[in-house]
Formats: structure tokens, sequence, C-alpha cells
């Protein structure tokens, strides 16, 4: 495999694309929808213009014909400005579009993707479950087949679900005990349920710390009926497949993470050098030069990190273990930057007219979301086959 991760022509047109997008459009306007803890509608939609909810996906489902890489590109490139716009796309294509394509049958991909692709419509990824958080595989929504109707009813909960209330959302798929195996271990299968199904009901947005433009909610399913040709993938291998999508998910994660680290360095030597203190620019002090270049440091060994995974996934090669260490490690760097960002920045840095404030807001859930920190090195050790 090649070690080299500097990007190709078509690759670098997009990133440069996407940074004039961020900084000319998303800049601008993302600090009012913040405060306003509201939906950026009219930039996504931009975004769907742009094709980026379709960057990794074929032409014939109505995507871009692109990559992994190329998604973990534009994702970066958005966060550096803002990560509630990021995460949006991340979660729209990772968790929203991608099981359907991964799984799904043609009729499926056919009835959901152009729409998921093209940005008109968001679809979210139904997983975690209040009383079970990291613990995926105790999932206590239950599906059960009714087989005279054609349709499974599906009872239960989930939490902390991004994308799944906003006026776009056209589907949510669910993970659900569908039955038993012999041992006695849940059968847990992946079910599509459109939105405005009866009986789902979408609760009021979460009051969050961070991320406050994006769609984070609670949903709950009281005998929620769908069809029973709405199972995605076989019944049953509904965790195996939302373990490979995670894993996915988590190098895209990586890139959002690498991008908000990388944004905090912007706006540290922009700042460095505007702000006089003693007669001269902050940025002459050797302590800031050195910090910030500590800054630039962790941002660029991030990237790094992350492209080694995606290239991997490229190749079909194995990229657990290296997924695991980027997310690992770019969610830490991202914590770090945001918090030596807000030093430098001093008073001003905890005021939410300035990015980094927001950035450090922003920072804290990289390492909690799409498997903690915790259960990264948790799959590292079990990857270097430590004993369980």
């Amino acid at each position: 495999m090649s070690l080299d991760h500097r990007l190709t022509a078509e690759h670098e047109e997009l990133r440069r694309t996407v940074e004039a997008f961020a900084h000319d459009v998303v800049a601008p306007k993302i600090g009012d929808f913040y405060e306003r803890h509201e939906f950026p509608y009219e930039i996504v939609r931009e975004m769907g213009r742009m094709g980026l909810f379709g960057l990794p996906f074929p032409e014939e489902y109505g995507g871009m014909g692109g990559d992994y890489l190329a998604l973990g590109i534009a994702l970066e490139e958005l966060a550096r400005v803002d990560s509630s716009v990021a995460i949006t796309l991340e979660a729209g294509v990772s968790l929203g579009a991608m099981p359907v394509f991964r799984f799904g049958t043609e009729e499926q991909k056919r009835q959901w993707l152009p729409r998921l692709c093209s940005g008109e419509a968001l679809g979210a990824f139904g997983l975690t479950e209040p009383d079970c958080g990291s613990d995926a595989g105790g999932t206590r929504t239950t599906a059960v087949l009714d087989a005279a109707a054609g349709e499974w009813v599906l009872n239960g909960s989930k939490c902390f679900i991004t994308n799944s209330g906003t006026d776009i959302t056209e589907l949510v798929t669910v993970t659900a005990v569908t039955g038993r195996k012999e041992n006695g271990a849940p059968r847990i299968s992946a079910i599509i349920v459109p939105s405005g199904t009866p009986g789902f009901t979408v609760a009021a947005p979460y009051s969050k710390v961070g991320w406050n433009a994006s769609d984070t909610r609670e949903l709950s399913f009281s005998d929620v009926r769908v069809p029973a040709a709405n199972l995605l993938g076989e019944e049953g291998r509904g965790y195996a497949q939302f373990l490979r999508i995670l894993d996915e998910g988590r190098i895209a994660i990586s890139a959002l993470s690498t991008g908000l680290a990388q944004g905090c360095v912007d706006e540290s030597v922009k700042y460095a050098a505007q702000r006089h203190a003693f007669g001269r620019p902050i940025g002459a002090n050797q302590a800031i030069q050195f910090k910030i270049a500590d800054m630039e440091t962790r941002a660029h060994m991030a990237r790094v990190g992350w492209r080694d995974a995606a290239s991997r996934l490229l190749a079909g090669e194995p990229f657990k273990k290296e997924a695991a260490i980027a997310k690992l490690y770019s969610s830490t760097v991202a914590v770090d930057n945001a918090r030596e960002a807000t030093q430098i920045h001093g008073g001003y840095g905890f005021m939410n007219e300035y990015p980094v404030a927001r950035m450090w807001r922003d920072s804290k859930i990289l390492e909690i979301g799409e498997g903690t920190s915790e259960v990264q090195r948790m799959l590292i050790a079990r990857e270097l086959g430590l004993p369980a």
C-alpha cells in the first residue's frame, strides 16, 4: 500500500471548493444559527446542490461517484469553520445513507438513495438507547413480525440521534431485537422506519453544550408498523452491519475532528498576529509561537491518521484498528487544540462571537460520539490480540 497521502488533483480541487464554501457561505451565517439553536436549512440545501451528500455514492443512485476520502476531505474543510454543519453532513452520509447503500436491496437503494444523495432528504441512524450507551449489543427496542399483515411492529426508544427530527428527515434506520439465538443471545436486525409513521414519535431537540446548529433528538416507537420489506439486510445481522458502519464512520468523525483542530490553528494564527500586548503582537512571544506550533503538529498527525485509515478502506484492506486509532487521536487533539486556542484568545476566547468559543464547546462530544475514547482503546487492544 502506498504511504503517499498527498491529494490527487481531483481531490485537491474538491478541497479548495469546500474550503471556499466554508469560508464564504458557512462562516458568515453559522454563528447566528448556533446562537438561536436553529438548524441551517439554507446552508444544507446549498451543500446538497454542491453534491456533498452524494460524494461517496455511485452516479446510478444520484451520487457523485467519489469515495470515502472525498467525504473526509469535505468534512475536514467544513469543520475548520463549523462542526454543526460538518456533523449534519457526516451523519447524513455515513449514518443515514451508507447503511442503505451497503446493505439495502436494489429496490431500497433506488427508493431512498437519490433524495439522500441530493441533500433534499436526510436519513438517521437509530442505534443508541437510553439504558445501553456504548453497549449497542444490549439493544432493548424490539421488532416483531406480524406475518399475517406482512409488517414489523416496533416498540422501544433511541437517544442522541442526529438528523432525526428535521423537516427534511425521511427515514431512520433502527436496530431492534427480532428474536433469540439458540444460546439466548438477541438477534438484532436493522429496519427502515420512514418519518411520520404512526406511533413513531420524535421528541423536541436536546439542549446541548455544543453542536447547537445540528439536530439531535430522542425517538420513541409505540406499536410502529412498517412493511416487512423494510428489513435492511439479513434478519439477525443488524448488529454486525452497524459495526461495519461505525468502523467507517470513525474515519469520518476523525476527519471532522481534524478539521476542528486545524480550525483552532487557523484562528489562533490570525488572532496572534492581530492582538497586541505590551507594544507588540502576542504572536511574537515564543510561548504563543510554541503553543501554536504544537497545535499544528497535532492537527497534521491527525490528518495523516484519518487519511491512512481511509486509504486502507479504499484498498479493501483491514482498517478497523487504524480507524479506531485515528478517531481516538484526532478527537483528543481536537479537545487539546480547542483548549489552547481559547487560552491564546484570552477573555475573547470565552465570547461566543469568536469561533474558538464555539470550537471549544463542540470539541468534547468528539471524544464521546460514535464510540467513546474508552471504546476505541478497547478496539485497538482487541485488534492487537490482547486477552478479552
